[in-house]
């Protein structure tokens, strides 16, 4: 499959995450091997404003590849201009979120409650298309609820907007994520669309990439929480649909050195006061992954001082190691 200037295989893309698919992280996901990442989500309000937040999320490094900016909104005009001006900035694609659940995004009309307003999406859409010379995509889920899941229908729409590539997550809104994605679903909306269709959800594991390609016959695999807290596990699943030969996870010395790379890169980007809240939850879920006890796990959350957590980072990853050893 093509996506602007790149051509690719079985590609696998990093999800975006509100919150944890930020410069750094996905940063040092490609350093393991990836082939597309995507911004967090980013409200097309705050790119046409100028908020601090907008600009953050959009912020992209020459190791992270083809520049993937997505953007939310509910406004074709607002939509329109945030693509331009992130085209301006150097976006390679610009994606359409049409998925998040949240009831905060939802409540403005934006995510996947344009699911429930196909005119308003096909807006959206045609504006964004029209605004920009770059390829544009689409984010959804299967629909708003069991009763109403229209993303075949949808992307057959977008399509003909002009609409490069749609992802769907194989879940409703309203499942959130609840149950199991609907992997067999998604061969839906491939049947319906000529252009390339990614499926996402629930790839926890190299099979599950495999599994899903082969109910979907889509063209490529999204990791979001799969890779959360193991930043090589992308890297695993592409070798694995490439090769058919698994991985297997780094060494707990390496996977320390991650860690504490991956701190560092967050407090230089965001500045020792912020980036220590902000690392916060990925430091949870490295130890989380690593099985470290919740009480050890919130004495690392609750130190104040950036060199206190590496040194007991350091300490929790050397004593699994003794602990491995013996």
């Amino acid at each position: 499959m093509h996506l602007g200037s790149a051509t690719y295989e079985t590609p696998v893309f990093l999800a975006p995450m509100s919150g944890i698919t930020d410069q750094p992280f996905r940063r040092v996901v490609c350093q393991y091997g990836v082939d597309v990442v995507v911004s967090e989500m980013i409200a097309s309000a705050g790119v046409v404003d100028d908020h601090r937040l907008s600009r953050e999320r959009a912020m992209w490094s020459g190791e992270e590849g083809l520049r993937v900016v997505q953007l939310a909104g509910c406004r074709a005009d607002i939509m329109a201009r945030a693509a331009a001006m992130n085209q301006d900035d150097g976006a390679d694609v610009i994606d359409i979120n049409m998925g998040c659940p949240v009831k905060k995004v939802v409540g403005g009309s934006a995510g996947s409650a344009l699911m429930r307003d196909e005119e308003l999406a096909l807006s959206l859409i045609r504006a964004v298309v029209d605004a920009v010379d770059i390829p544009v995509t689409l984010k959804m889920r299967t629909g708003w609820d069991l009763d109403q899941r229209n993303a075949p229908t949808l992307a057959a729409r977008a399509e003909a907007a002009g609409v490069a590539m749609i992802t769907v997550h194989g879940r409703t809104r309203c499942q959130f994520y609840d149950g199991h994605a609907d992997w067999d679903f998604i061969a839906q909306v491939k049947d319906a669309v000529d252009i390339p269709v990614i499926a996402n959800g629930d790839v926890i594991d190299p099979d599950d990439g495999k599994t899903m390609l082969a109910q979907s016959g889509a063209d490529g695999v999204m990791i979001g929480r799969g890779a959360f807290g193991r930043p090589w596990f992308p890297a695993q699943v592409r070798h694995y649909l490439a090769t058919g030969e698994r991985l297997p996870d780094p060494g707990l010395t390496q996977q320390r050195d991650t860690v504490l790379a991956h701190y560092q890169a967050i407090l230089d980007h965001y500045g020792p006061g912020r980036g220590l809240r902000i690392a916060r939850k990925h430091i949870n879920r490295y130890l989380e992954r690593l099985g470290v006890a919740r009480e050890d796990r919130r004495g690392v959350l609750r130190l104040g001082d950036s060199s206190a957590v590496v040194d007991r980072i350091t300490e929790l990853y050397d004593l699994a190691i003794s602990s491995k050893a013996a």
